[in-house]
């Protein structure tokens, strides 16, 4: 994943995440994502996401998949 893409996905997570009045905790219960990973692909340097993990999250903001990656 390009480094731009990664730090959209970034924003995208922070924006949804605060949207919903959701901790990176919260979001990492949800998702069955490790809390680690959730702060990583929130950080300044985030690491490419795979795909599995994209669905995960994008279900536990009870979204499509698209809608997250809408950025």
């Amino acid at each position: 994943m390009d480094t731009v893409i990664q730090k959209k996905l970034a924003k995208r997570l922070r924006e949804l995440r605060k949207e919903v009045g959701m901790t990176q905790e919260q979001l990492a219960e949800l998702s069955g994502v490790d809390y680690k990973h959730v702060q990583l692909l929130e950080g300044k340097k985030p690491p490419a996401a795979k795909l599995d993990t994209l669905e995960k999250l994008a279900k536990a903001f009870k979204i499509k998949l698209s809608k997250l990656l809408d950025f």
